[in-house]
């Protein structure tokens, strides 16, 4: 009887180790950078791209500004933000500046509206001057390879106690009846993809 409840005990510690290994992977498995917006990319801001006036390599995101369709492009106003452990943008955190993104194609304002959050990948490029207000304001400009447009969150209120960490650990919810949509991405000119379809 003792060297059964003995071997149970010492198992015990390792069946805990192997649900949190589990719990860790599924939690990290949460937690994916979308396909298009994976990558190795340098750690600068807007900012300091202009200042180091390097063809850096970078995934930039943040909130859109303006959408401008050009002949034969489309330039993106995004107001920086810092990105979470998916890239997406994080919302009211301090802005790291304004930027530009253009890709080839036409792309409707409609659909990228202001106040949406985009997340791109590509290469600084150079610079543009424009104005804010009558601030003079110089932008860097982004060459994107992919454009991800992240689908708005829209919560349902319910009169009910929500934990959104769940008996089990997980959340909040990414999906079903909490949060809205599914995303844009766009890797190729001219080809909208929405993820779900």
């Amino acid at each position: 009887m003792f060297s059964h409840s003995f071997s149970f005990e010492m198992n015990r510690p390792r069946a805990q180790c192997v649900a949190l290994a589990v719990l860790a992977a599924s939690l990290g498995a949460c937690a994916t950078v979308p396909a298009p917006l994976q990558g190795t990319f340098a750690p600068v801001t807007p900012k300091e791209a202009l200042a180091s006036g390097a063809q850096t390599p970078v995934r930039w995101g943040g909130e859109i500004i303006s959408v401008d369709p050009k002949a034969g492009r489309t330039c993106f106003e995004i107001l920086g933000r810092e990105l979470d452990s998916t890239a997406r943008p994080i919302p009211h955190d301090p802005s790291l500046g304004r930027f530009l993104a253009c890709r080839d194609g036409f792309y409707d304002p409609e659909e990228f509206k202001q106040g949406r959050y985009l997340t791109v990948v590509g290469h600084v490029d150079g610079s543009e001057k424009g104005k804010i207000g009558e601030f003079d304001y110089t932008y860097a400009r982004v060459a994107a390879d992919a454009i991800y447009l992240w689908p708005e969150r829209s919560y349902v209120a319910s009169p009910y106690y929500y934990d959104p960490w769940g008996p089990w650990g997980y959340g909040p919810y990414w999906g079903g009846p909490y949060w809205g949509g599914g995303a844009i991405i766009i890797s190729h000119p001219g080809h909208h993809h929405h993820d779900g379809d």
